[in-house]
């Protein structure tokens, strides 16, 4: 199945939606077995996931944090879409993420094959995401 513009919103609200339920068998589903996820910064989820399996991890270690994701716009392009969002969370210790953040999903076939993570906060969102 080829991945045109046109389809670009629905695959990235699935995205969101499997994210937001802490979903992961669905979320693997739209991933790309060969898909790269590359977050900057030192903290704990920085760096680059290679594959499916580790994408998803990537996923609940950050879920797994108490983080709270809000949709501010869904923005398309002609290789994918990218969510513009704001992650909120507050750990026990009392350190506390408040961050924008684009979401930029490349698609191809169906697929997700691309997740490219730019941060409005890396300095805060490395100190958060620290064990």
């Amino acid at each position: 199945m080829s991945t045109n513009a046109a389809d670009h919103p629905a695959l990235a609200a699935r995205f969101l939606t499997a994210f937001q339920a802490r979903d992961w068998a669905a979320l693997r589903e739209l991933l790309a077995d060969d898909i790269t996820w590359t977050m900057p910064g030192t903290g704990t989820i920085s760096g680059t996931a290679d594959g499916a399996d580790a994408a998803v991890e990537r996923a609940r270690h950050i879920a797994g944090q108490g983080l709270r994701t809000e949709l501010l716009h869904v923005l398309v392009g002609a290789r994918g879409a990218a969510l513009s969002l704001r992650n909120t969370a507050a750990a026990p210790d009392g350190r506390e993420l408040d961050e924008h953040l684009a979401t930029v999903l490349t698609m191809r076939d169906g697929r997700i094959t691309a997740i490219d993570s730019y941060l409005s906060d890396v300095d805060g969102m490395s100190a958060f995401f620290t064990t």
